[in-house]
């Protein structure tokens, strides 16, 4: 990549990263926190609080990454940064769960998540295009990783309502790096016929459906795991860093070169099927012996491996499977499924507490990984990702 390359890949990690880390950080505490408040949330709120931004992204991914085609990219950005804030600063400065609730569908509504990845193709040539989608979510995976370990720790410090008001800050402090550090790309005609493509290719929809069960299945784990550690290892809250944080790191270990292994010799789809597999059994093994400390963490430890791979796998497949003309309007309709996931999640995770216990929470979890094998078994050959190497034609629409 070249210099403005990289300067523009750098501005939008940086961005999504910052606005990220504190969606993120609330993951892990925010059940424990629901509980104590004056009036303490029943279990189907905590799920609905949890999940109500997925469902409020959902809804506006496509709408908003439109708008970004007609009134350009930056502009529908800053919007989007602006309701996000707004939301973060209503849910930090309440202990009202329905208000707390409304200040997270207010953080959903700023849905810039296609805008930013349509923006990123718009300053980044063909031949690295790639690349610098992996970096995104590379950082995008780094904010989840820190979270999950700062979460507990900053809890202790400023509360709960204190990280959502960290949030807002963050996502205003993001929007200098939007404006200078990112070029404005000359704005393109739509194509009205490119969602409707989109929702025609079954290769598509099943990376979709996937992204939409990974999501699904993660907000719906931290309904629940946070309760689990605190009753089977007696840690509390703000103690949860020191199981997630060697978690964490011993599971990125095996992802890189298991993504190695995948690209050489067609072996992706295969792969793929095994780690969605691998997903279903740690979290049936969590079901099965969360109340038993050795086997809670190995499942943790086995989950995260295989979410690890399955989050940086899905976006790249999109990536190389969607048509170029139409890869606005993928990136749209395959936020719209992650969020989406990300809500019903919420809402499965705090119905099965409610009527099953964390057991029954975490085998309802277990369930959507085996639905996914189902969905991904007729998935076509996946191309390896194409060479980084520049070429002339490959100019950048400025």
């Amino acid at each position: 990549m070249n210099a403005q390359e990289w300067r523009a890949v750098f501005a939008l990690g940086a961005l999504y990263a910052l606005r990220m880390l504190g969606m993120f950080m609330v993951l892990p505490v925010f059940a424990l926190h629901a509980s104590t408040l004056p009036q303490p949330a029943q279990p189907w709120q905590i799920g609905l609080a949890i999940g109500v931004y997925g469902l409020t992204q959902a809804l506006l991914q496509i709408p908003l990454g439109m708008a970004s085609d007609r009134f350009g990219r930056k502009p529908v950005i800053v919007f989007g940064m602006l309701v996000f804030a707004a939301g973060s600063w209503l849910a930090g400065a309440t202990d009202d769960i329905s208000w707390i609730i409304a200040g997270r569908a207010l953080q959903g509504a700023g849905a810039i998540s296609a805008a930013v990845a349509a923006l990123l193709a718009d300053v980044t040539r063909d031949s690295v295009r790639t690349t610098a989608m992996a970096i995104l979510g590379a950082g995008m995976g780094l904010a989840f990783v820190l979270a999950l370990v700062l979460g507990p720790l900053v809890a202790g410090w400023i509360g709960v309502d204190g990280i959502f008001r960290m949030t807002a800050v963050l996502a205003l402090l993001s929007l200098p790096l939007l404006l200078l550090g990112v070029p404005t790309p000359r704005p393109l005609p739509p194509e009205s016929s490119s969602l409707r493509a989109v929702l025609a290719d079954p290769q598509l929809l099943r990376l979709d459906a996937g992204i939409f069960l990974l999501h699904a299945g993660m907000t719906a784990v931290f309904t629940v795991v946070p309760l689990a550690i605190a009753q089977t290892l007696g840690l509390a809250s703000a103690d949860h860093w020191k199981l997630y944080l060697p978690v964490l790191l011993l599971s990125l270990g095996p992802v890189f070169p298991l993504i190695r292994y995948a690209e050489r010799g067609g072996r992706l789809k295969a792969v793929f099927l095994a780690v969605v597999a691998l997903l279903a059994g740690a979290l049936a093994l969590a079901a099965a012996g969360h109340d038993t400390a050795p086997v809670l963490v190995a499942a943790l430890l086995l989950y995260f491996i295989a979410f690890n791979f399955l989050e940086g796998a899905l976006p790249s497949m999109i990536s190389r499977l969607a048509p170029p003309a139409h890869k606005g309007a993928a990136l749209g309709v395959y936020s719209s499924a992650q969020f989406l996931g990300a809500f019903a999640g919420g809402m499965l995770g705090g119905l099965a507490l409610q009527y099953g216990g964390i057991g029954g929470a975490l085998a309802a979890a277990a369930l959507l990984p085996i639905i996914w094998l189902v969905v991904a078994a007729g998935m076509g050959p996946v191309a390896a990702s194409p060479p980084p190497a520049a070429r002339a034609e490959d100019g950048i629409r400025i």
